[in-house]
């Protein structure tokens, strides 16, 4: 009896002894900023539990035409690290940066990537004048988002050296993701005729897709959708369509759909479904990761091309 009394007054000491000590405190989580949704994708996945991820244009927003609010420049001013795509894509984030009175490290996810050079219409009246710019869009080529991901697991490690282990083994099992889409995406664009994979969408947010994976894009609009398309370049498609018998017509989800309705009227060409170019989805809407995003894509182009 004695010794059952002794055993269950230890047992209450150290509960009371374990009570009385304060839990270790965890170190606070990394405060990050990403531009946009895809982007934001990438950042959380790498980041993890060890990041407070703030994205400042969420699912279905555009960021070519994103202005900043008093808040976001808020959030920018806290946070101590920053990522944009670059590439004159978020062509308001230095401003925002600068005007938020903080100081983050800001990394540019893009950084070492091999650029598509394009051409932009300028504002002649006859077209001829166009400048050469970078297309911003890297990320449509999976390759791409890969080393956007390396990018990102590098600058966390550098912002946050004690969570290096961390970063590395989200990054990497990422990664890994990443690999079996790209394999997916080929094996499904494979199944496609070759003379069936041209296609018009609404503006040229596609140019790594089609140079990775040998389907063709045409767009009425340029790199950006900040610009109308001019009626020279709507006439120029149309004709296109005509004489190559495109197949299909697709509508982004950040776009307005009445131009490309207007050419499939004129054309007869097939309005396919939706395709995600710079934004997610919301989450019930089946691309609200890059991954679904990226599989939606190609059943989408699939469906409308394979016959």
């Amino acid at each position: 009896m004695r010794r059952r009394d002794f055993c269950a007054a230890s047992l209450i000491g150290a509960l009371a002894l374990s009570l009385a000590e304060p839990a270790p405190a965890q170190a606070p989580r990394l405060k990050a900023v990403a531009t946009f949704s895809i982007l934001g994708d990438f950042v959380q996945n790498v980041g993890g539990d060890r990041i407070e991820l703030i994205t400042l244009v969420g699912p279905g927003g555009d960021a070519h035409v994103y202005t900043p609010s008093p808040a976001d420049a808020r959030r920018v001013a806290d946070a101590a690290i920053v990522f944009v795509n670059g590439l004159g894509f978020e062509g308001r984030m230095p401003r925002l940066v600068k005007a938020s009175g903080g100081s983050p490290v800001v990394v540019e996810a893009s950084k070492g990537i091999v650029l598509r050079k394009m051409e932009e219409e300028g504002h002649a009246s006859d077209g001829s004048h166009a400048d050469t710019q970078a297309d911003p869009h890297v990320w449509q080529s999976v390759a791409n988002a890969r080393a956007m991901v390396a990018n990102i697991r590098d600058a966390f490690v550098a912002a946050d050296p004690a969570g290096r282990t961390a970063y590395e083994a989200n990054a990497a099992a990422y990664d890994a993701k990443l690999a079996v889409l790209e394999a997916d995406v080929r094996t499904t664009i494979a199944r496609i005729p070759p003379e069936r994979r041209r296609i018009i969408t609404s503006h040229d947010a596609f140019g790594y897709f089609a140079a990775a994976y040998g389907v063709e894009f045409l767009a009425p609009q340029g790199v950006s959708t900040e610009a109308e398309a001019s009626a020279m370049a709507v006439a120029r498609i149309i004709r296109q369509i005509k004489a190559q018998a495109i197949p299909a017509v697709f509508i982004e989800n950040i776009s307005d759909p009445r131009l490309l309705a207007r050419i499939a009227d004129e054309t007869g060409a097939r309005i396919g479904g939706t395709l995600y170019s710079d934004a997610l989805s919301g989450p019930a809407d089946g691309a609200g990761t890059y991954i679904e995003m990226m599989r939606h894509n190609i059943r989408e182009l699939a469906s409308a091309l394979a016959s």
